[in-house]
């Protein structure tokens, strides 16, 4: 692959800054609707709406997606992994303070081991160019995207576990010998697995590695001129302090929901 273009003169793809914004954005509008409903028990009907869930995921795709792109920018991919799995340990010590959950393998946990992954065997994603890259990572998310989901009745029984494949097209079912507690970040867990917060390596790290690919086009000017020109500064800067956001805003919350309702 060449580097020979390279982004404009902040470096930055203003773009991908403001998308990632609205991103974190959702995901701080869906944490505080989760904390009003399972700590302080006010009661958000949206929150168990099958379309919100899907609302979620599409703006954690986006967040991740992005997220794999702007390692293409990044020095030491492996340094940041570590210092992001760190954070993410902060939160899975400090949260059963604040709650009766625990987040074993959230979305920080998840970013830190992805950009590790990918700082220690860059040179192996290099191989293929950016266009086989994202469809192949692209497909292999869609294909890995039942693996982490068990079918259970009201009793809470397994009546399925997950597959690999496509609902209704066709569907590879895994064995229950496949799940295993503590293949938990592969998204193999137990039935009696659980966390607040979820994103297991099956299927997001294909999203983030299909992001590494668009990651290339980007650095490269080789997207439209729009993607380089800043449009909403404010969004633009929240998208450039996601990890501080996201490590602040449930504290901030917290504080603001306890005075209000207790």
């Amino acid at each position: 692959m060449t580097n020979a273009k390279t982004t404009g003169k902040s470096g930055r793809v203003f773009l991908l800054d403001e998308i990632r914004g609205l991103a974190i954005i959702c995901m701080v509008v869906y944490h505080t609707m989760y904390d009003l409903k399972y700590i302080f028990g006010v009661d958000v009907p949206i929150f168990f709406e099958g379309w919100f869930d899907i609302i979620r995921d599409i703006f954690a795709g986006m967040f991740i997606f992005i997220s794999g792109a702007v390692c293409r920018f990044s020095r030491s991919n492996l340094k940041r992994g570590v210092q992001c799995f760190f954070l993410g340990m902060i939160i899975t010590f400090v949260t059963p303070f604040f709650s009766e959950g625990f987040v074993w393998f959230g979305i920080l946990h998840f970013l830190g081991i992805s950009m590790m992954l990918f700082g220690l065997g860059e040179k192996l994603f290099d191989l293929l160019p950016p266009l086989a890259g994202l469809l192949i990572f692209g497909a292999l998310f869609v294909l890995t995207w039942n693996i982490p989901r068990l079918t259970a009745d009201q009793l809470g029984n397994i009546t399925a576990y997950g597959f690999f494949g496509i609902k209704n097209v066709f569907e590879w079912e895994l064995p229950a010998a496949a799940y295993n507690e503590a293949l938990f970040p592969l998204g193999l867990h137990s039935p009696k697995f659980g966390s607040s917060d979820y994103f297991p390596l099956m299927p997001w790290f294909f999203l983030f590695a299909a992001g590494s690919y668009f990651g290339v086009w980007a650095k490269e000017n080789a997207l439209p001129k729009f993607f380089y020109q800043k449009h909403l500064g404010w969004l633009c800067a929240v998208g450039q302090h996601t990890i501080w956001i996201y490590m602040l805003h449930q504290p901030v919350v917290f504080g603001i929901c306890s005075i209000i309702f207790r």
